[in-house]
């Protein structure tokens, strides 16, 4: 990675705009476009996307690098980038690196020739991503639950990455946690550290919930388990596309149900964009 010292960040949110100015702090050299709004605090170098594809041997996209498929996520840009066989021919001979790169993919053939990764698919970033995302969960708990979260029965729904430092948190600020996960071993792992364990199937069958946290991305929450969940206040959904809760019924019954995806990017972009330049820096490391 020694030869590498000159990146460029193109497009995004607040967390794009964390990794750049981390990136000058951590010694490299940054252009960055699509950002036409934002004063950057350090010296991080404005460019347009061809400057940049002429100066940068490494180019990172944002996450997810489009929301829509047909254009870059740029939150700050007066212009849309479109996503075609121009932008991708820009890339050619970059090592390129985005977040959710499926549907970028799909925008040109060209990019089977393009040395393309995708760092959202890194245990790493899933790992570090999982405490801003329970940290951003407990804030809108606090914000919209009608009374304390210590004292609070709350369920944890998964118990992967993100569900065991959430159940971590909430006990750690005196809620009395459930757990569920599908595997014995899970539901083993959950007794022993102290939560009630409960088999996903069975969520609402034998206990009774304030709080609910789900971060499975399957349709867990049907209308048959939320009219389960009586006496619930809120059910706060982490999970990613395609979401594990149906809104629809949970609004008909009357429980209040929040979907709060890519919290790392609302809630804390700082740490969030270094996540992503530490993930990054790793993968190019791994290839020198």
């Amino acid at each position: 990675m020694s030869d590498i010292r000159t990146m460029g960040v193109a497009g995004g949110d607040a967390r794009q705009i964390a990794l750049a100015e981390s990136l000058v702090s951590a010694g490299f050299e940054v252009y960055a476009c699509g950002f036409d709004g934002i004063s950057f605090q350090n010296g991080v170098k404005k460019a347009t996307l061809p400057e940049i594809a002429e100066r940068c041997k490494v180019i990172i996209l944002p996450l997810p690098v489009t929301d829509d498929g047909r254009y870059l996520k740029t939150d700050y840009s007066y212009d849309k980038i479109p996503l075609d066989d121009s932008f991708a021919e820009l890339m050619r001979g970059k090592r390129v690196f985005g977040g959710m790169m499926q549907r970028l993919y799909k925008t040109s053939g060209l990019w089977k020739e393009i040395r393309a990764e995708d760092y959202y698919l890194r245990d790493e970033f899933a790992v570090r991503n999982a405490v801003p995302t329970a940290e951003g969960a407990i804030e809108i708990a606090m914000r919209e639950y009608p009374a304390t979260i210590s004292g609070s029965r709350c369920l944890v729904a998964g118990y992967g990455r993100v569900g065991k430092i959430l159940a971590h948190m909430l006990r750690g600020i005196g809620a009395s946690v459930s757990a569920s996960a599908r595997r014995e071993s899970d539901l083993a792992y959950i007794a022993s550290y102290g939560y009630s364990p409960v088999p996903t199937g069975k969520i609402g069958e034998t206990e009774s919930y304030d709080l609910v946290f789900n971060t499975i991305p399957a349709m867990i929450f049907t209308r048959r388990v939320l009219t389960r969940l009586e006496g619930c206040s809120l059910l706060i959904d982490l999970a990613s596309a395609p979401g594990g809760v149906d809104f629809d019924a949970a609004e008909k019954i009357g429980l209040k149900a929040i979907l709060a995806p890519s919290l790392p990017g609302r809630v804390a972009p700082r740490t969030a964009g270094k996540i992503i330049r530490d993930t990054v820096c790793h993968m190019l490391g791994e290839s020198d």
